[in-house]
């Protein structure tokens, strides 16, 4: 099994009024030295089967179509290595 991660993040140009918002509370909250906030999505898909370039072509293809709005958003794809595949735990 593999999970390919989808990272959306608005494109710069775009207007993002939630980074905006996280931007202006973090002084509030006692945290300094913030200049800039962006919020995206991430998605998690698992797949049957080993990582292959079909399958993450497939994912991209997910992403172009129904996880992102390519007018206002860029998207990165990669695999990540599950822990159970690496022999390790998440605590």
């Amino acid at each position: 099994m593999a999970r390919y991660v989808v990272d959306v993040m608005p494109k710069p140009e775009i207007l993002d009024p939630q980074g905006k918002a996280v931007l202006g509370a973090l002084p509030r909250l006692g945290f300094a030295g913030v200049t800039d906030v962006r919020q995206g999505k991430r998605f998690e898909l698992e797949l049957d089967g080993e990582p292959s370039d079909e399958a993450l072509a497939e994912v991209t293809k997910m992403a172009e179509t129904l996880l992102s709005n390519p007018v206002i958003e860029d998207f990165e794809v990669h695999v990540e290595v599950l822990a159970e595949a690496a022999g390790k735990h998440k605590a």
